[in-house]
């Protein structure tokens, strides 16, 4: 089970025993999600660990290495922690990005004048993690209810400014009892806060894929 300062997470548990209970979804989407308990829980685990790092929100474009390319790790914006998080379960979304769209380019959003894939900055674009999500990972109903969003699920959203944002939901719940507190980084660095119903929620996703050897 996960614990954070010695308090146990018990929503993680109780959400683990209705894998089957979920609003809206369907009996394959059901089957997914119940095989993907334990994975759920090492993501959230590696995703607590990033909200006790300092990170300066500083999205500029960087050369970095390939494969596992990162920026300096004090510095990152909402993508880079979703990016860390999962290359704590063995799989780099940057060469799966990458990979994707040198052989599927047009499938992807053609938002920056790009003529070709680049594998510096792909993988730290919202919008190309939506697609990539959508492809490869369990899409799932948007929702308002808390209830209809388990721990490890992936959610965008778009602020008011019409700027793209991302986070993972956390195995907390907010005051109401009913609905989880995100993890994200939304300017203050990696952060556990309320805020999954602040902002319009565009996608909804769950992704547990294999790491690749």
């Amino acid at each position: 089970m996960i614990q954070t300062g010695g308090f146990t997470r018990l929503f993680f548990v109780l959400w683990l025993g209705f894998a089957g209970c979920m609003h809206g979804a369907s009996t394959d989407i059901d089957a997914h999600l119940t095989r993907d308990n334990a994975s759920a829980e090492k993501l959230l685990r590696a995703a607590y660990a990033r909200t006790q790092v300092s990170v300066v929100y500083d999205g500029q474009y960087q050369r970095i290495d390939y494969p596992m390319g990162d920026v300096p790790n004090n510095i990152g914006v909402c993508t880079d922690l979703i990016i860390r998080t999962y290359r704590q379960l063995g799989i780099d979304l940057q060469v799966r990005v990458h990979e994707d769209m040198r052989n599927h380019f047009a499938q992807y959003p053609n938002l920056w004048g790009m003529t070709q894939p680049d594998r510096n900055i792909d993988h730290r674009r919202v919008p190309n993690l939506e697609r990539f999500f959508s492809r490869y990972g369990v899409t799932l109903p948007l929702s308002s209810r808390g209830e209809d969003y388990r721990p490890g699920d992936i959610v965008t959203w778009r602020l008011a400014n019409g700027l793209p944002h991302i986070g993972l939901i956390s195995a907390d719940l907010a005051k109401d009892g009913k609905t989880p507190l995100v993890i994200h980084n939304i300017g203050a660095g990696p952060q556990l806060e309320n805020s999954l119903f602040e902002f319009t929620i565009v996608g909804h996703f769950r992704y547990f894929p294999e790491p690749k050897e």
